[in-house]
């Protein structure tokens, strides 16, 4: 007698759920801007139905989606701990500090160059490319056109710069959820990516340095700049002093402390921070955790960038989590992800071969599903087995996710990315996609490194199955 797991659900009938859920989400998105929430879940009811019609037991799928919720647990505990980070370092003025000295860089002969770096330090210590994009970038942007560079090139220094410390931050989303979704520890993850994220960052100063020239001018008015760096000073207490607490926590990262412990630190010294340097209340620093810091400066750029932060933040990342892993917990339970993998990997037989079929999933999945976060977590799920069974370390799948899907996504006009960047910058991705010269970089150089088989790591002997 045949066994659920006996039953063979064929490849059209596994991928079918996904082609509903993918078309649901391009109406849903991109007509009526909805989250892809609902579009996921049409895509689990779909995948549902078509296991029971094949054989599979309810209990069976329910075990699926608890399943699936399960493994991305990790992922969300780190995510509130990000929350947190984020809200006691804008509570202790750690991030006004750490924008406040990077601002102190901009040199007029040296626009372009100098703002991709700050737009990367921006995003690591807040770990969100929207609020770099939303803040800096903007103010950047009217900078660029004073100076008389065009707006395409300023917001593809801008982009670049913002991902790169999206990617390199420990405090981002996506780069928890390519970690926790794949298994692998945060920071081991973060060093893999050097390998190619780093390289294409330097690429990207090069031309911008080159491109920059053309454009000096020591009449400049850096009069926006001046004028946050003032609002942030009139708002926060500004010292170098406060640089300690992101040094000990790259401290403990370069220590190899664990992500959960050293990311307490951080969270506990600037709360710390937010009383005895900030002089904050203790009700608010405790309230600013969950809810997020709270300003009401008077100046609209000071507000936008630092009302954010909390665990309440992280809700919106937690529960798409949540339903994409119920979606990708069934079609792995029932064996329609094993359908659909089993037939890629018919043109994937080497490792090589591998990463690079995921690159181009996750690029794919930006393009038909216009979300960031579902072309880290839909590929994520899909691949996992497969680089297991050739023996491969998780990394090189969170990296492969990360250098198909986290850049990827900002140069696809219709992405949620590609929307948030054009309302921000005031230039469409067909315009800044050239410019941004690290975000197309990263996947060329990651294929090209796929294909001669360098820094492919392997599992121990004994860890091989």
């Amino acid at each position: 007698m045949q066994t659920q797991q006996d039953i063979r659900i064929p490849f059209i009938y596994s991928v079918l759920p996904i082609v509903v859920m993918v078309s649901v989400m391009a109406v849903a998105i991109i007509k009526f801007e909805a989250s892809p929430h609902v579009p996921l879940l049409i895509g689990a009811v779909t995948a549902s139905c078509i296991a029971l019609y094949f054989g599979y037991s309810w209990d069976t799928i329910e075990k699926g989606i608890y399943r699936g919720i399960k493994m991305a647990l990790p992922a969300i505990v780190i995510i509130i701990m990000i929350g947190l980070t984020i809200g006691a370092w804008l509570g202790g003025g750690i991030v006004a500090t750490m924008i406040y000295y990077g601002l102190k860089l901009i040199s007029p002969s040296l626009f372009l160059f100098t703002i991709c770096i700050i737009c990367a330090i921006v995003t690591l210590a807040i770990g969100s490319s929207w609020s770099t994009m939303g803040t800096i970038g903007v103010a950047a942007m009217g900078i660029g056109l004073s100076i008389g560079i065009p707006a395409p090139m300023v917001a593809g220094a801008v982009i670049s710069g913002a991902y790169f410390g999206d990617k390199m931050s420990p405090l981002s989303d996506t780069t928890n959820l390519a970690a926790g979704i794949t298994g692998t520890p945060l920071f081991d993850h973060i060093r893999h990516m050097f390998i190619t994220s780093v390289p294409a960052f330097i690429i990207a100063l090069g031309v911008y340095l080159y491109m920059g020239f053309q454009f000096a001018n020591d009449n400049v008015d850096l009069s926006k700049i001046t004028d946050i760096m003032q609002a942030m000073e009139r708002n926060f207490v500004i010292s170098p002093w406060l640089l300690a607490v992101p040094v000990l926590v790259v401290v403990l990262v370069a220590k190899k402390v664990p992500a959960l412990p050293a990311l307490t630190a951080g969270i506990l010294m600037g709360w710390l921070c937010h009383i005895f340097v900030q002089g904050g209340e203790v009700a608010v620093a405790v309230k600013t955790l969950h809810d997020g810091y709270k300003i009401e400066s008077g100046h609209e750029m000071i507000d936008t960038l630092f009302n954010r932060g909390g665990i309440e933040s992280m809700m919106y990342t937690i529960s798409l989590t949540i339903v994409a892993m119920t979606f990708g917990g069934i079609a792995e339970q029932t064996g329609m992800l094993r359908s659909v993998v089993e037939t890629i990997l018919n043109f994937a037989k080497k490792a090589s071969s591998l990463i690079i079929a995921t690159i181009f999933s996750a690029i794919v999945t930006n393009i038909t599903t216009s979300e960031q976060y579902i072309s880290i977590l839909l590929p994520g799920r899909m691949y996992v087995t497969a680089y297991q069974n050739k023996g491969l370390s998780s990394k090189n799948l969170s990296r492969a996710l990360e250098d198909g899907g986290t850049v990827t996504s900002v140069l696809v006009p219709w992405n949620t990315c590609g929307v948030f960047a054009f309302s921000m910058l005031q230039v469409s991705a067909f315009e800044y996609a050239p410019y941004a010269v690290m975000n197309y970089t990263i996947p060329v150089i990651a294929i090209i490194l796929a294909s001669l088989n360098i820094r492919i790591e392997y599992l121990p002997k004994d860890d091989q199955t």
